[in-house]
C-alpha cells in the first residue's frame, strides 16, 4: 500500500476511486463522473473552469499499441503522479468488460480538470477510439467516424483539436494493413489544415530513438507534422508505470518512469505550442464526404432504374418490329416485357440508422441513415431546408426516416399495342402524341440517357469538391466511387472525366501499400456481402 504521506496527498482521489491492486504500486480505478451525450461517452475527471485554457487530444491506434495506457498516464502525469508515490490512477476501463459493454463504447472522451498551473497550464481533453480497425468490421469503423462526426457537430461536443496522436509501439517496422488503414479512415475525417497537428505516440520505447518505426510512418506516407530534420514529430513513452516493484524491478522500472516523463515534457512542450484547428472544415468535409455517399448510393438506384428502364423500352421495341403485323390485326395481341416498379423493402436497423426516404421521388436520400437525426430536417443531407440528394431536390417535410427503403424490382408482364401506347403517350404533349410509338419510345430512350449523364455529373462534381477539401481521400468509400464514377464515365466515352477520375485514383495510390487496399477492399466487400445476405 502507498505510504500514509501519499495517501494523504491523494486522500481526495482514493476517495472517488476502487482499489485493484494493493501490491506496488497500489493501483486505483477512478471513478470519474460520466454521462451521455447524444451518441456518445464522457468521463469527467474535477470540475472545469471556462476562464482556464484546454487542450485536446485525439488518439487512433491499433488495439494492442497501448492506448489505453497512454490515456492512463496522460491522466497520471496531469494529476503530478512520480514514481516514488507508489501508487497508480486508472481512468480507462479494463477490457475484460461484458460484450455488451465493449459494443457500444464507440468513442470516449475523457476529460481532466483541476490542475490547471499546477502540473500542466491547461487541462486536458483525450478523445479515444477503441476498436477501430479491429476484427468486428468495417460496419463498426462507420459507426466509430460518425461518432467523432457527432462529436464535433454536438453542441457540447468538440470544437477544436489540438493535437492527432498516432498511437504506434516502437518496435514497429512497418505500418500494418490494418493500422494504414485506422490511420486513413481517420485523417480523412479532417480538412487539409490538421496537418500540422498530427503526430506520433511511440509506446513500448525504451528511450532510443525508434528509427524502424519512424522510417515505417514515412514509408507509409502517413500525413503528419515534421520537425527541423524532416522527421515525423514523435514522443516517446514506456508502458511500465504499474509493472510489480521489487528489489530486481525497481532499477529498471524507475527508468521507464524516466523515459515516459521525459516524454510527457517533450509533449507538454509541443501542447503549448500548437496551434488548435477549429474543427469547422473537417464538419464541412464530413457532412461533404455523408453527401456524397448518400448522392452516388442514391445514384447508383437511379441509374439502375434507367438502365431497367431502358431495358424494358428496348424490349418493347424488339417485340413491336417483331410481331408488327400481327399487332396491326389484332388489337389484344400481346407481348412479354419485363416491367420496372419500386416497393418498400423492410430493413432491419436501429432508431439512429433508419432510412430516409422521399415521398415525392419515392427515393433513397440516406441509408444507412444518419445517427443524431431524430427526423429527415436534422439529417446531413439536408441543407436550407431541402434535400441535396433526391431528383427534385425536395423540401424536408416531404421525407420520412423509417424501418424501410425502395428497392427497384422487375416483373414479367404482358402488354398490347394499346398499353404501349397509354404508357409511352403519358404526360407527353399532343403534338408528342402524334408520334408514332416507336418514335415515343426512341424519345424516352433518349431522355433516360440524359438524365443518367446528369447524375454521374452531379456525382462527379461532388467527388472533386471532396478533393479540394479533404486532407487524406484514401478512405475505401472514395476508392468504391471513383471506380464507379470511372466504370460509368467511360461506359458514356467521357475520356478528359475518366483520365481526370483516373489521375484522382492514382495520386490518392501513391504510396499506399496494394495490401492495405486489398485489406479495406476485404472489409468493404464482407461489409456489402452481409447486407446483401440480410436484405434477402
Amino acid at each position: 500500500m502507498a505510504t500514509s504521506n501519499v495517501s494523504s496527498k491523494y486522500k481526495d482521489i482514493i476517495s472517488k476511486s476502487s482499489l485493484i491492486s494493493s501490491g506496488s504500486p497500489a493501483v486505483y480505478q477512478l471513478r470519474p463522473k460520466e454521462e451521455k451525450f447524444g451518441t456518445l461517452t464522457r468521463k469527467t475527471v474535477g470540475e472545469k473552469n471556462h476562464n482556464k485554457t484546454n487542450k485536446t487530444i485525439l488518439l487512433v491506434g491499433e488495439t494492442g499499441t497501448g492506448k489505453s495506457t497512454l490515456i492512463n498516464t496522460l491522466v497520471n502525469y496531469t494529476m503530478g503522479v512520480k514514481f516514488d508515490d507508489n501508487i497508480w490512477f486508472e481512468i480507462v476501463e479494463d477490457e475484460k468488460r461484458s460484450q455488451s459493454e465493449s459494443q457500444t463504447s464507440d468513442v470516449i472522451v475523457y476529460e481532466i480538470f483541476g490542475y490547471e498551473d499546477i502540473t500542466l497550464p491547461f487541462s486536458l481533453t483525450i478523445i479515444d477510439t477503441p476498436g477501430y480497425g479491429d476484427t468486428r468490421g468495417n460496419e463498426r469503423d462507420v459507426i466509430i467516424s460518425q461518432r467523432l462526426f457527432d462529436l464535433f457537430r454536438s453542441e457540447d461536443g468538440v470544437h477544436e483539436i489540438d493535437a492527432v496522436g498516432l498511437v504506434l509501439k516502437a518496435s514497429e517496422n512497418r505500418v500494418s494493413d490494418r493500422l494504414k488503414y485506422v490511420f486513413d479512415s481517420v485523417t480523412s475525417l479532417f480538412g487539409k489544415d490538421i496537418e500540422q497537428n498530427i503526430i506520433a505516440l511511440i509506446t513500448n520505447s525504451n528511450g532510443i530513438t525508434p528509427e524502424n518505426a519512424l522510417e515505417a510512418l514515412k514509408a507509409a506516407n502517413i500525413k503528419c507534422a515534421k520537425d527541423e530534420e524532416d522527421q515525423p514529430v514523435h514522443f516517446l513513452f514506456d508502458n511500465c508505470q504499474k509493472g510489480e516493484r521489487t528489489k530486481k524491478t525497481k532499477l529498471p522500472l524507475g527508468n521507464a518512469w524516466r523515459v515516459t516523463e521525459t516524454g510527457m515534457e517533450e509533449f507538454k512542450d509541443f501542447l503549448k505550442k500548437s496551434k488548435p484547428q477549429k474543427l469547422k472544415t473537417t464538419v464541412e468535409v464530413l457532412n461533404s464526404r455523408i453527401r456524397i455517399t448518400a448522392c452516388i448510393n442514391n445514384l447508383q438506384d437511379r441509374i439502375q432504374l434507367i438502365e431497367l428502364k431502358q431495358n424494358e423500352i428496348q424490349q418493347t421495341q424488339e417485340a413491336l418490329k417483331k410481331h408488327k403485323q400481327e399487332m396491326k390485326k389484332n388489337e389484344n395481341f400481346t407481348v412479354e416485357v419485363d416491367e420496372v416498379y419500386k416497393v418498400k423493402q423492410k430493413i432491419n436497423a436501429r432508431w439512429d440508422t433508419k432510412a430516409v426516404t422521399c415521398n415525392i421521388c419515392e427515393e433513397n436520400c440516406h441509408y444507412p441513415g444518419c445517427t443524431m437525426a431524430w427526423s429527415p430536417s436534422w439529417c446531413e443531407v439536408m441543407k436550407d431546408g431541402r434535400c441535396t440528394s433526391c431528383t427534385k431536390r425536395c423540401p424536408a417535410e416531404d421525407h420520412v426516416k423509417e424501418n424501410w427503403r425502395y428497392v427497384n424490382k422487375t416483373r414479367t408482364v404482358d402488354k398490347t399495342l394499346k398499353d404501349v401506347k397509354q404508357k409511352y403517350e403519358k404526360n407527353k404533349a399532343e403534338c408528342q402524341k402524334e408520334k408514332s410509338v416507336m418514335e415515343n419510345l426512341q424519345t424516352e430512350m433518349e431522355e433516360l440517357k440524359a438524365e443518367k449523364i446528369k447524375l454521374l455529373e452531379e456525382a462527379y462534381q461532388h467527388v472533386l469538391t471532396l478533393e479540394q477539401k479533404a486532407l487524406n481521400v484514401n478512405s475505401m468509400s472514395t476508392h468504391v466511387h471513383l471506380d464507379y464514377l470511372i466504370e460509368k464515365m467511360n461506359e458514356r466515352g467521357d475520356r478528359v472525366k475518366v483520365q481526370k477520375l483516373r489521375g484522382m485514383k492514382r495520386r490518392r495510390d501513391e504510396g499506399t501499400m496494394t495490401d492495405t487496399l486489398q485489406y479495406m477492399y476485404g472489409k468493404l466487400t464482407a461489409a456489402g456481402k452481409a447486407l446483401k445476405d440480410a436484405m434477402k
